[in-house]
């Protein structure tokens, strides 16, 4: 039986690090972890590698789906095919071998795909795939010169 004192049940502690606005609680705050020291490189890499690194557009980060993931690879075969500047370097150069291999991975996923996508992406994927054929075609017919 239980005595009238006596309370039965249980405790809830509130263990989230962060309040509802998204600030980290202050009791966490002591727990941050540091950010480590970046070394800079030395040498004659030294002067390419400290130019300023591209910048990223300020607010949230897009949505990752199958759309977003396509036009990604999409944007590493046109820079491999030096149609734009690589988004990692801001220089422009032509990588056939790379262009190939990219093309061939977007092809890869539509086989894999087919009759998963939903007509956007089946419209999306295939656009794609097409002008990057075509422009690399172009390309690896094209005299070296």
């Amino acid at each position: 039986m239980e005595e009238a004192g006596e309370k039965k049940g249980f405790k809830v502690e509130d263990r989230r690090r962060f309040s509802a606005e998204g600030e980290l609680k202050p009791e966490h705050r002591a727990e941050e972890p540091k950010p480590a020291a970046v070394e800079k490189p030395h040498g004659p890499e030294a002067s390419s590698a400290a130019s300023k690194p591209p910048e990223r557009p300020a607010g949230p980060e897009p949505e990752i789906n199958f759309a977003t993931f396509i036009v990604g690879l999409s944007t590493e075969a046109l820079a491999a095919l030096g149609e734009m500047p690589d988004p990692a370097t801001g220089n422009r150069s032509r990588d056939l071998r790379a262009a190939q291999q990219l093309i061939d991975i977007i092809g890869m996923l539509r086989n894999k795909t087919r009759g998963n996508l939903d007509r956007n992406e089946e419209g999306l994927i295939d656009a794609i795939l097409f002008d990057l054929r075509m422009k690399y075609v172009e390309l690896a017919k094209a005299p070296v010169g």
